[in-house]
């Protein structure tokens, strides 16, 4: 597992997806601190390592992310990290745009590409 605090390299991206999963790199992103967990087995890993750093539960999502893919295809929202009924999530997928635009933003700002 590793923390993205300030940014990390599409490269070292592909390194780890060839390594673990083969084209995805699991995430754990926490869209209030802008920062990023990744490199695990599970995002519940992920997101309780965050968790124990202080992160609040309602600002971590699970995504997928595939270095050797671009645009929209770069990030999937998917993690059942991300089932929350109570804030009316009820999918593994992120279904609220403004929270799925503020993973996206913190991504953007992370992976250097």
């Amino acid at each position: 597992m590793k923390l993205v605090d300030k940014s990390i390299s599409l490269d070292e991206l592909k390194k780890m997806s060839s390594r673990k999963f083969g084209t995805l790199v699991k995430a754990v992103v926490d869209i209030k601190k802008e920062i990023m967990v990744i490199d695990a087995d599970l995002h519940a890993d992920q997101e309780a390592y965050l968790l124990e750093k202080g992160s609040k539960q309602d600002d971590l999502w699970g995504i997928n992310l595939y270095p050797d893919l671009k645009g929209e295809d770069f990030i999937e929202f998917d993690s059942m990290i991300n089932v929350r009924p109570r804030l009316k999530n009820f999918s593994r997928g992120v279904k609220n745009e403004k929270i799925r635009q503020k993973i996206i933003n913190v991504v953007n700002k992370l992976v250097i590409k």
